[in-house]
C-alpha cells in the first residue's frame, strides 16, 4: 500500500509514523505550484517565483498526463532490498523515452507566454536531438548544474522531476528499502533539497529528508547531520527580521563536523510551505551561511547560478 499523504499531514492519530512517504501524484505539484504563488507576493524575487509556478503548475498537467513505464521487476527489488540499494537510481537508471515527451509538454505549455530569454531556451530544446537531451539529463543527474548549456538544465530537471515522481509514486513504499546512508534518497539515491518537519498527533513533529529529484521523503531524526551523521555540532540559523512570508518556518541546518547545510522547513509554521519553494524563496539564507563557510549538502534542481 502506498504511503501518500495531502500535505503537512503526517498519518492519523492511530497509525505508526511512516518511515517513507511516497509523493502524492495529483497534488504534489499543483501544491508546490500554489505555494510559490504566495510566496512571490512582494518578494524582491516575485516575478521569478511566478515564472517558478508556472514551471510546476506545467509540471503538474505533465504527470496528470504522464503514461505508465517500466518499473524494476521482481529480481530487481529483491536485490535492491538485499543490497540496501534504491530500485531507481538516477545515475544508473535506463531511462524510458517518456520524459523527453514531458520536457516538450512542459516547455510548449511556457513558451507561450514568457520572456524572449525563456522562449529561447525553450527552442533550443525542442530543436535538441534526442542524445543532446539525454546529454543534459546525464547533467542534472549528476548535480553538474553549470556549463555553457546550464540555463536549459532547470527545464530538463522539470521533466525528470516528473518523470522520477510518476515512477516514485507507482512503486510505492514497501518497495523503497532503508538504505545504510541514511542522507540519500531510499528510492532514487539522489540528494535532498531540505528537510520538512511535519506536525504528528503521535510523535514530537517527525522530521523528513525530501528528494530533489522524486519527491519521496524518508525519516531522520532530528538534530542530526544528513551527511556526516554527526550530532554533535549542529546548529540552525535564519536572518533575523526577515519581511518574506516564510521567514519564521525556514532555517538552516549546519553542521560544524562537515561544513556542510541543508535547510528544514517547519509545517507548524507554514502549513502550506513546500521544501522546493519555500528553499527558493529564501535564497538569501543561502547567502549567509556561505559566507559563513558552508557548503550545501543537497541541490535544488530548478535553480542555476545566473539562470533567469
Amino acid at each position: 500500500m502506498n504511503t501518500a499523504l495531502p500535505q503537512g499531514v503526517l498519518m492519523p492519530s492511530t497509525s505508526e509514523p511512516p518511515q517513507i512517504i511516497v509523493p502524492a501524484r495529483d497534488t504534489i505539484f499543483a501544491e508546490r505550484a500554489r505555494r510559490f504563488v504566495a510566496l512571490a507576493e512582494g518578494h524582491a524575487l516575485g516575478d521569478w517565483l511566478r515564472f517558478l509556478a508556472r514551471l510546476t503548475q506545467a509540471q503538474h498537467d505533465a504527470l496528470q498526463t504522464f503514461g505508465a513505464v517500466p518499473l524494476p521487476n521482481a529480481t530487481a527489488l529483491e536485490q535492491a532490498h538485499s543490497h540496501a540499494m534504491p530500485p531507481l537510481p538516477a545515475e544508473h537508471w535506463t531511462r524510458d523515452a517518456g520524459w523527453r515527451a514531458a520536457l516538450l509538454g512542459i516547455v510548449g505549455t511556457l513558451k507561450s507566454d514568457a520572456t524572449q530569454a525563456v522562449q529561447q531556451s525553450c527552442a533550443r530544446l525542442e530543436s535538441a536531438t534526442p542524445q543532446q537531451l539525454e546529454a543534459l539529463a546525464e547533467q542534472v543527474l549528476c548535480a553538474e548544474l553549470h556549463g555553457d548549456d546550464a540555463v536549459l538544465l532547470p527545464f530538463v530537471a522539470a521533466a525528470l522531476q516528473v518523470y522520477w515522481t510518476a515512477m516514485a509514486a507507482a512503486l510505492g513504499a514497501e518497495h523503497m528499502p532503508a538504505l545504510d546512508v541514511a542522507g540519500v534518497c531510499p528510492c532514487c539515491g539522489n540528494m535532498p533539497v531540505a528537510s520538512v518537519v511535519r506536525p504528528s498527533p503521535d510523535a514530537n513533529n517527525l522530521r523528513y529528508l525530501h528528494c530533489s529529484l522524486c519527491n519521496t521523503e524518508w525519516n531522520l531524526v532530528r538534530v542530526k547531520c544528513p551527511t556526516c551523521d554527526a550530532t554533535g555540532k549542529i546548529a540552525y540559523r535564519h536572518i533575523e527580521g526577515s519581511d518574506t512570508k516564510n521567514g519564521e518556518a525556514v532555517r538552516a541546518e549546519t553542521c560544524d563536523d562537515c561544513q556542510g547545510y541543508l535547510k528544514i522547513l517547519y509545517l507548524e509554521k507554514a502549513p502550506d510551505g513546500d521544501p522546493v519553494a519555500d528553499d527558493l524563496a529564501t535564497l538569501a539564507l543561502d547567502l549567509l551561511v556561505d559566507e559563513a563557510g558552508y557548503s550545501r549538502a543537497g541541490p535544488n534542481l530548478l535553480f542555476v547560478t545566473g539562470n533567469s
